[in-house]
């Protein structure tokens, strides 16, 4: 071959040396050989570029692959802004002992697989990750077809990949608000402007969906696609403004962001405030956004809240006092008040001895670190008892932390700012059918129509008949045969067969009355719980934005009977 020198043969190695040594050069290649070679090096491009090809055909199915992915993430944001009457209609209400409750309901709530548990088995991530259950529950949602990824059933082995939509239906029970009205101040095409009781959330959020402001403007006032420029926390009453139109909504964000609006709040402060006006500058900072905490702290973001007596009662020890504030942190006027040593008198997270002897006074948290504060509260509070976020709801319903980016002194107890009347991380099941899972057909709000006794079920989950539960109401004090099945609790979660009773009062929005309310799911752990009303101290904070005032318009509010200096909370509530 070309460019290779041959051996000497045996025979050669017994003569004699000659002279010169011999020098053998190869011969030339072959025409066809060199044909050859320029074949192989053709067909060695041609690998190459065929290899390059198949690389980049690679990297373009992982590019569309992804981009698969971000458009359908997009789309499943897309559904949010505005609802459609099925999703309205999916349950109603119905009021009872001057509360407003839902029926449960068949839900679904997705999440997309977070880049830490790519490659291990969906067992092990709930089990790990999501702790409101026990790992055997997971598993019997798994194999019947309520947890899916992609829509579709998989095996509890079953590995995580990048993109996985996982969905999880379950049997939605919320918590009942007060049944006062959301009254309105004002309203035109471009803004409406409401004044919202306390205890209901702005939007869905948490274990609160059909029972938030949106949900309620939008079934009963027929106020669709509202686009929140801010918001409240559930306990505070007071103003709220909606935006009509994305453009109108942006606007007036963009003055809130800006300081071009003013604000005032008026609450009542345990002690006697002092007299003089007060402006408290110190900086506030986020020490949990899981459950949404804050404190005055150096590393904390600037903000200015100024405060004014109105009036001190002497016999209960209570000032009202009328809050400014000229920044817009998160929880910023309940911060400022505990750090003045007068925090608002019913203030379940500020007024609390979980913050030091002291409760928080000149930051004062009795040497406890951030770490320790967050475990406190968690141990110690039922979260919706004081922010509107279950930790073991956040777990099970793939809620995401909170941000700081809030607009105005105003927020919801979770989620970031948002013009979008919709849920965090909701959404419909388009996959899902009646013979995947069952899913009782509830009539619309509007309409007359009962509701069905019965729901269809397929043989890939476990038979349940919904029907009327018994008409017994559990007392505060009543006691339980039965431990496992009918646990007394004091949290404030509307349970099944409420609706059912006798005394339940009017059904609002066509749910069929009493007599139709859905019976326990056998799986569900909210059905085997028996849950009493809150009281109602429990649905209200001493909290209430009174005033808004911007370029070209301004809004008030009546003042709640508590603002009222001599106001006295009676023994009963």
């Amino acid at each position: 071959m070309g460019g290779v020198v041959p051996l000497v043969p045996p025979l050669l190695a017994a003569l004699p040396p000659a002279p010169p040594p011999l020098r053998l050069i190869a011969p030339p290649p072959l025409p066809h050989q060199s044909q050859i070679g320029r074949k192989g090096e053709k067909d060695n491009g041609k690998n190459c570029i065929l290899s390059c090809e198949k690389r980049k055909a690679d990297d373009s199915d992982l590019n569309k692959d992804l981009k698969k992915a971000k458009l359908e993430t997009k789309a499943l944001k897309a559904k949010r802004p505005g609802f459609t009457d099925d999703r309205y209609n999916e349950t109603s209400y119905y009021i009872e002992n001057g509360l407003r409750k839902v029926y449960p309901y068949y839900f679904t709530f997705t999440t997309f697989t977070k880049g830490r548990w790519v490659g291990e088995k969906i067992l092990d991530v709930f089990a790990r990750e999501f702790r409101a259950h026990p790992a055997a529950e997971y598993e019997r949602c798994i194999r019947a077809g309520t947890l899916t990824v992609n829509y579709e059933r998989v095996d509890p082995d079953y590995r995580l990949k990048h993109n996985d939509l996982l969905a999880n239906v379950v049997h939605r029970h919320e918590v009942p608000v007060t049944s006062q009205p959301i009254t309105l101040v004002h309203i035109d095409e471009e803004i409406v402007v409401v004044n919202k009781p306390a205890s209901i959330p702005v939007h869905p959020c948490g274990r609160y969906r059909h029972n938030t402001v949106v949900f309620i403007l939008a079934k009963e006032y027929n106020l669709k696609n509202l686009r929140t420029i801010h918001r409240l926390d559930r306990l505070t009453s007071g103003l709220l403004l909606f935006g009509r139109s994305p453009k109108k909504a942006r606007q007036m964000e963009h003055q809130i962001r800006n300081r071009q609006v003013q604000k005032e709040y008026v609450c009542r402060v345990d002690g006697e405030f002092p007299d003089e006006e007060i402006e408290c500058q110190e900086p506030i900072e986020v020490v949990s956004y899981k459950i949404g905490v804050c404190k005055v702290s150096p590393k904390g973001k600037d903000c200015s809240t100024v405060f004014k007596r109105l009036g001190y009662n002497s016999k209960n020890n209570t000032s009202v006092v009328l809050c400014r504030p000229k920044t817009g942190r998160m929880h910023q006027i309940r911060v400022h008040l505990q750090y003045l040593g007068y925090p608002v008198v019913n203030d379940p997270l500020y007024n609390h001895p979980v913050f030091g002897p002291l409760r928080g006074k000149g930051g004062d948290t009795g040497g406890k670190t951030d770490e320790q504060l967050v475990r406190d509260l968690i141990a110690i509070h039922n979260a919706e008892n004081w922010l509107g976020v279950d930790a073991a709801d956040d777990d099970m319903l793939f809620s995401k932390p909170a941000s700081d980016d809030k607009v105005g002194e105003d927020e919801c107890d979770t989620g970031p700012t948002s013009r979008e009347s919709s849920p965090r991380l909701e959404s419909p099941a388009p996959g899902l059918t009646p013979s995947s899972v069952m899913t009782p057909t509830l009539p619309s709000p509007s309409s007359g129509a009962e509701a069905p006794m019965e729901a269809i079920v397929n043989s890939a989950t476990t038979p349940c008949t919904l029907a009327p539960s018994p008409a017994t109401s559990p007392t505060p004090n009543e006691d339980s045969n039965d431990g496992k099945s009918d646990k007394v609790t004091v949290a404030t979660q509307t349970g099944c067969g409420a609706g059912a009773r006798e005394d339940s009062g009017a059904a609002v929005g066509g749910a069929g009355g009493a007599s139709d309310a859905l019976a326990a799911d056998p799986h569900c752990y909210e059905c085997r719980v028996r849950y009493r009303d809150p009281r109602p101290r429990d649905l209200v904070m001493y909290l209430h934005a009174w005033k808004y005032k911007g370029p070209g318009w301004e809004y008030e509010t009546e003042l709640p009977q508590w603002a009222n200096v001599d106001w006295e909370e009676q023994e009963s509530s």
